[in-house]
């Protein structure tokens, strides 16, 4: 299984829409690439570093687990401008991605 990561740093003065991320951004993920093999997908909202005072290091990381790495590739070649296009809608923060195979 092929899990894509999105992690969105927490950046001083860069706001984070958790509902839109939530209600409407990740509706749009799955219904362009599920035809691509996404089996579905998880959000986490970062709430403190080790340090329950400390801020966390992400405000948000998205997981979307696929069939075969094919299927990453094949839907960010066909989807990926309009759902990176669609960032700006929710947050100002630069999204890093993490393509992995899972082996445990």
């Amino acid at each position: 299984m092929i899990k894509v990561t999105v992690f969105y740093g927490n950046e001083e003065g860069k706001s984070f829409n958790m509902d839109y991320y939530v209600n409407t951004h990740m509706p749009l993920v799955q219904e362009r690439l599920t035809p691509f093999g996404m089996r579905y997908y998880n959000v986490e909202k970062g709430i403190s570093d080790t340090d329950p005072n400390a801020p966390p290091m992400y405000v948000a990381v998205g997981y979307l687990l696929f069939n075969d790495v094919d299927g990453v590739h094949e839907g960010f070649k066909t989807h990926g401008r309009e759902l990176v296009g669609d960032v700006k809608n929710f947050t100002e923060i630069e999204p890093k991605f993490l393509i992995s195979e899972l082996v445990a």
